[in-house]
């Protein structure tokens, strides 16, 4: 059949070759809107976890296609997930604070329009939200009718993080034994949690579950390998023998979209990949990786990221040092190498190799992220209590100002809207949801 350029094809116009192989639609940012690319035995590559055969790219439900309005475009995802289910996707990810609760309202229905056994659902309980009290039951329920479902066939604690722990580990909510009890009764298949907590957190909550978690999602990219200490967490899951899954695995679409002259490095040895393919192929580097989540908001994204998971290899080692030298190039970080001196001489008994860290990752992007960690911090150690003495800059090795940063990090702090507000402003979306 012949291809045109600038021509869009529908899954019915691709053919199978007799000797194996198979075009592929692929959705370029260069010249021309789309292209058919020819590719031998290029299919959804596949990954053993859990006991069950996972697409290695599974659709994140967070940034659905959006009307103009806010509402999310429910055409638009269901032609996307029709895709991703035609082209081999079948681990699909929720959450209960989605697009205001209506991500698993609009995925479930999605979903519905396909045979069970093609897809993985997977959702969360919300513990990591500041709340009065915490009712796993009453969620959960509420979770089941919302997907349209009988059971989740993956089920996540959301974000267990220095401040959430303690919710997740109390006896009066129970929350923990809830879970493993619907694992039990089959409302559950695999249990799970997601986390952006320090390593130290996330070892502690491992070591109060037990072999209850099967598998962990974290925030896991090229970037975030060192900036947030990802390349710990990665090897603490694999002393344990937990499968990571990847959230974030393009920082919220950053490293999809490269400052020019960075970009221009990637595409001079890749010309026909997009930059979104390169953070996705580093991630393939690591065998502990077992499901990479992409937050897609567009068809071509998805078209795009099917491509490079259907056939795409892991990088080279030099290409893997490439995007290692761009991380750094991006970070402009403070050069910290957490040797602790600072702390030593510190009349506050400040955390500051912790607290520079921080104030590395909210430089590069505003994160929610941190502002979450540091609500869970008593104000004697956040980085307003510094008094500006001056000891910890003069034994830093590093000659960092430290004083200075810690000032500027409270500043940047002050402007973010605060973990609480946001879990207020979630509820209300709830029960307008629901009505009430």
């Amino acid at each position: 059949m012949a291809f045109l350029p600038g021509q869009t094809y529908d899954k019915k116009d691709t053919d199978a070759d007799t000797d194996g192989e198979v075009w592929i639609r692929v959705m370029q940012k260069t010249a021309g809107a789309g292209r058919m690319r020819k590719e031998r035995g290029k299919r959804m590559q596949y990954n053993e976890a859990c006991s069950e055969r996972l697409s290695r790219l599974g659709f994140g439900c967070m940034r659905l296609p959006l009307h103009e309005d806010g509402t999310i475009n429910e055409e638009e995802v269901q032609k996307m997930v029709d895709y991703a289910i035609e082209n081999g996707v079948n681990y699909f990810d929720t959450a209960w604070p989605y697009h205001g609760g209506h991500s698993e309202l609009v995925i479930g229905r999605a979903l519905a329009k396909h045979p069970r056994d093609q897809w993985f659902l997977a959702t969360k309980f919300p513990g990591h939200q500041i709340a009065d009290r915490y009712d796993p039951e009453e969620i959960f329920e509420q979770q089941l009718k919302k997907c349209g479902v009988e059971y989740f066939d993956f089920y996540l604690l959301h974000n267990v993080y220095e401040n959430s722990i303690d919710v997740y580990t109390d006896p009066r909510w129970g929350i923990l034994d809830y879970f493993k009890k619907q694992k039990e009764l089959g409302r559950i298949r695999h249990l799970g949690i997601s986390t952006h907590a320090r390593c130290e957190t996330l070892e502690r909550f491992l070591d109060y579950a037990g072999d209850s978690i099967e598998f962990c999602q974290i925030q896991l990219n090229y970037l975030d390998w060192t900036l947030q200490d990802a390349k710990a967490k990665v090897g603490l899951l694999e002393a344990r023998g937990i499968p990571v899954w990847v959230m974030e695995p393009l920082r919220g679409g950053k490293l999809a979209d490269l400052p020019e002259e960075q970009a221009a490095r990637l595409k001079l040895l890749r010309p026909d990949e997009s930059l979104a393919s390169w953070s996705f192929r580093w991630l393939m580097n690591l065998p502990s990786v077992r499901m990479v989540l992409s937050g897609m908001s567009a068809f071509d994204q998805m078209t795009d990221n099917v491509a490079t998971f259907s056939g795409g290899e892991a990088q080279t080692p030099e290409e893997a040092a490439l995007l290692m030298e761009l991380a750094e190039e991006m970070k402009d970080a403070l050069p910290c190498t957490r040797c602790r001196y600072c702390c030593d001489g510190c009349p506050m008994q400040l955390d500051i190799p912790m607290l520079i860290h921080a104030y590395n990752d909210i430089r590069y992007d505003g994160s929610m992220t941190v502002s979450m960690q540091f609500d869970a911090l008593p104000s004697d150690k956040l980085p307003s209590a510094c008094i500006g003495c001056g000891a910890c800059a003069a034994v830093c090795p590093q000659g960092i100002d430290i004083p200075g940063a810690l000032a500027d990090l409270t500043d940047r702090l002050s402007r973010l809207p605060s973990w609480a507000q946001i879990c207020r402003q979630r509820d209300e979306e709830q029960r307008r949801l629901r009505g009430e």
